[in-house]
């Protein structure tokens, strides 16, 4: 049994000073046995998820128990052959599992099959209701629990973006969950020089706005073409109000920016733990963010399993570059995976 103590700073107390500082019940249900402990759940409305552009996926469920008397449950996308190779798809911020509605037709196309959680407080899954109620360590067990529960025989997680600051510690904490890993715009958060500036300055433009953005920030990181109004608006479709969007008002609080943040000494040990991490590990970076403070390259020094790999860079692509560059980062990804089965 797991415990999660809230998480004590909130986005009031992160305050004004340092902003300046420039679904349906028949789908197949899966039950999990952890347990946390929080707050109110909140559950977006079935209809707010319909008529979604090339989203049409079957929803399906994992429960997780909370608290003494609750559940959370977990929304999965899980399409192509039961019995092949699986490729988890892990979104990042400002997104849910919507941002891969164009990878998972190639992935099932390939043979493999695709299966793309939304975190707590995201996409279908169920959402707390308290900012507090999320933590950096929630999020990674969470991920660790799906991946158990789903009991992969086989799989490749794609870590963009915070799937790869939550995946690289499952990675280095349970490096027998997965078989190899494709990594995408993301690194682990240890607090090196230059890391805090770029992200106190994301932080600050995020949470100073009074409708925390979601469609918008994806909007504002594609580079291929200006995405389409029904597009943004999917994006936004699992918030129909601000009390929704505690998990994403969270994420910019939980990434770790100081010495004394509760994530700093186990991310310092996972990072150190990924020198031993053998299995194949790709990295498919947008030339806009290996040119940034996360360049591949310093996956590729940490990690053994980035040796003898034809690493990618995607040319002409946003930091979404799941939207902006799927065709390619799907090629990229069924060609790693059938070299390294």
């Amino acid at each position: 049994m797991t415990h999660f103590v809230s998480n004590t700073l909130s986005r009031r107390a992160f305050g004004a000073g340092a902003l300046g500082l420039g679904l349906a019940l028949s789908a197949p249900l899966r039950r999990a046995s952890a347990m946390y402990e929080g707050g109110a759940i909140l559950r977006s409305p079935e209809d707010a998820f319909d008529n979604l552009a090339d989203y049409d996926f079957a929803p399906h469920y994992l429960e997780i128990p909370y608290g003494r008397t609750q559940n959370l449950r977990m929304h999965y996308v899980d399409e192509g052959p039961r019995d092949a190779p699986v490729v988890l798809c892990l979104h990042g911020q400002g997104s849910w599992s919507y941002i891969y509605r164009h990878v998972i037709p190639k992935i099932t196309a390939a043979g493999l099959r695709a299966v793309a959680p939304d975190y707590i407080g995201f996409g279908k899954s169920d959402k707390l209701a308290s900012e507090e109620d999320y933590t950096f360590k929630a999020h990674v067990e969470w991920i660790k629990t799906f991946v158990r529960e789903m009991q992969f025989d086989d799989v490749t997680p794609i870590m963009f973006d915070w799937g790869g600051f939550f995946g690289l510690r499952v990675m280095a904490e349970e490096p027998d969950l997965f078989d190899r890993v494709v990594l995408s715009n993301t690194q682990l958060p240890i607090l090196e020089e230059g890391e805090s500036v770029w992200f106190n300055r994301f932080r600050a433009m995020v949470l100073g706005k009074d409708n925390f953005p979601m469609g918008e920030m994806v909007a504002g990181g594609v580079r291929r073409g200006k995405l389409a109004p029904d597009i943004i608006a999917a994006y936004d479709a699992p918030f129909p109000d601000q009390s929704y969007k505690a998990g994403p008002r969270a994420f910019p609080m939980i990434h770790p920016i100081t010495e004394y943040d509760a994530p700093i000494a186990p991310n310092r040990a996972a990072w150190q733990k990924l020198t031993s991490f053998d299995k194949p590990v790709l990295t498919v970076f947008a030339d806009s963010t290996a040119a940034t403070a996360m360049p591949p390259e310093k996956l590729h020094a940490q990690i053994p399993g980035c040796n003898a790999q034809d690493h990618v860079i995607i040319p002409n692509a946003g930091f979404y570059v799941v939207e902006d560059a799927p065709e390619e980062l799907a090629d990229a990804v069924i060609a790693f995976v059938k070299a390294n089965v």
